[in-house]
């Protein structure tokens, strides 16, 4: 992609104007063990995105040095910060105070333009001066379903339903923490449901700079799509998870990330000294050539496709309880692991047997739609009606029988994985599963059309998922409005990140 001359008229700065969206996800197995190779973890991508528009600041250049002006805003957090930018070494300067900087964004720009000057041949390489001297302004926008709303719900007298949470605008403004005195300059209270916000973001702001740098080429790109397009997705990811690794402080599994970028699929994590190599070379190494030698290494994630099988709906629950702290839950499981290895072994062992099961019978059930369509349908819809131990007194033909069976063996194998998770977290002395999601998730999947249900992730009190039959998700909502859980608008979206094509303030 050419970089632009010196002066834009306004069709050049819609040309250069550019939005992504990444997914937010759910990852429905393998929580704690996608964190080792060789085990595996389902990860559902969701249609709440998180998006990043970019656009020249000047429309001229301001003046011919080294360093670029760059402005990051967040209008759902009352953010804008503004930095100047070296392209000789891409270290940033702050103009601001540290509480309103990001470090995901800090990062993917830094990691973004590095790869530019990593990847791109010469002539395209000394142009990329001329484009970065027009200086880069960046929003964020998270989609409502990110974070919790119950305190402006409730505030507006409004029932805990989905109604009400789709009554709020697009990408409302996050409620303030009380107390404080200038509310311009105190910390965002930032309640969220556990969709993987700085995954998503990071691989947002990463996808639409190197899409307008010209490194990759998104316009047409989707899972699907392989040789060259799926190449471009590839770039995306391995500077996204760098990126959100370094930001982090550690290198996670990643499992958030390669949704964001591929969509839903089945995860085996990546060798951690990928990242962790950056990590160490790069106070010594020029960042670019860091850049350069992560996108050359040996990238062995691995991913096959997957989604839920026909008729089958996500919905999530948020039971107001306050979120939890991943990390430290991953590390009182980690601390565990190491005082008791043969008991912490065995229990993992059990939890890769039974993720695995799941995961077959998810494919079984999609083969048997894929085999007689008729059949597998008039059983979803029925089985929609009722509680599940009516199911299998509902049919009498062989094939309709066989798919009954296959959800029930869907649901005995969620209640082996709860239980294994529980029996983790009362080891690990951690709630996994809590008392109260528990209650929550036995009456959950005691509703009528609801074939199973779990805490996602690492557990804890962030959003508890369930999978309905049909158009049975409706009953579901009720039940949980009475529980006191708010049943958010997040469903399964199999799509990764995505090149938009306007403001999706203005959709």
């Amino acid at each position: 992609m050419a970089a632009p001359s010196s002066t834009f008229s306004p069709a050049d700065l819609r040309l250069f104007f550019r939005v992504a969206s990444a997914p937010g996800k759910v990852l429905m197995t393998g929580g704690y063990l996608v964190l080792e190779r060789p085990n595996a973890g389902i990860v559902l991508s969701t249609n709440a995105r998180f998006y990043a528009i970019l656009k020249p600041l000047y429309d001229q250049l301001e003046s011919d040095n080294e360093w670029m002006d760059l402005k990051v805003n967040s209008p759902q957090m009352s953010r804008q910060t503004t930095y100047k930018m070296s392209i000789k070494d891409f270290t940033l300067e702050c103009s601001r105070q540290v509480e309103s900087r990001n470090p995901f964004v800090e990062y993917a720009v830094q990691y973004s333009i590095a790869a530019a000057y990593a990847t791109l041949d010469k002539n395209k390489r000394n142009e990329l001066p001329k484009l970065l001297l027009q200086g880069i302004e960046i929003t964020i926008l998270g989609c409502n379903d990110f974070y919790s709303y119950r305190n402006q719900i409730e505030a507006r007298g409004l029932p805990l339903t989905p109604e009400s949470l789709a009554s709020l605008p697009p990408f409302t403004s996050i409620t303030f923490n009380a107390g404080e005195s200038d509310v311009k300059d105190c910390k965002p209270e930032v309640a969220k449901t556990g969709l993987g916000s700085s995954a998503a973001m990071t691989t947002a702001v990463v996808a639409a700079l190197l899409h307008y740098l010209g490194v990759v080429d998104l316009s047409h790109c989707s899972f699907d799509q392989k040789s060259e397009c799926s190449s471009h997705l590839d770039i995306v990811h391995m500077i996204a998870q760098t990126a959100h690794c370094i930001a982090q402080g550690k290198v996670g599994s990643g499992f958030d990330v390669s949704s964001a970028v591929y969509g839903s699929h089945r995860y085996v994590r990546f060798s951690p000294n990928i990242i962790s190599s950056a990590q160490e070379s790069v106070s010594t190494t020029p960042l670019d050539q860091v850049i350069g030698e992560v996108l050359k290494g040996k990238w062995d994630h691995e991913r096959t496709k997957f989604s839920l099988p026909p008729l089958m709906n996500l919905i999530l629950g948020e039971p107001g309880s306050g979120g939890s702290s991943t990390p430290s839950m991953v590390g009182a499981v980690k601390k565990w692991q190491k005082s008791d290895p043969q008991k912490s072994q065995e229990t993992w062992n059990k939890l890769s047997e039974a993720n695995s099961a799941l995961e077959a019978q998810f494919n079984l059930l999609s083969k048997l739609a894929a085999d007689d369509w008729d059949s597998y349908k008039a059983v979803i819809d029925s089985c929609s009606r009722f509680r599940s131990e009516k199911w299998i007194g509902k049919f009498s033909e062989a094939s309709h029988v066989e798919i009954v069976k296959a959800l029930l063996g869907a649901r005995d194998i969620m209640l082996r994985i709860r239980c294994h998770m529980r029996q983790m977290g009362e080891s690990a002395g951690i709630p996994i599963e809590p008392e109260s999601q528990t209650r929550l998730l036995d009456v959950t999947m005691d509703t009528e059309g609801v074939l199973l249900a779990g805490v996602p992730g690492a557990g804890g009190f962030d959003a508890v998922f369930a999978v309905t039959l049909s158009d049975s998700s409706t009953n579901l909502t009720k039940v949980w409005s009475l529980h006191n859980v708010l049943a958010l608008l997040v469903r399964e979206d199999p799509h990764g990140v995505s090149l938009e094509s306007g403001d999706p303030r203005v959709k």
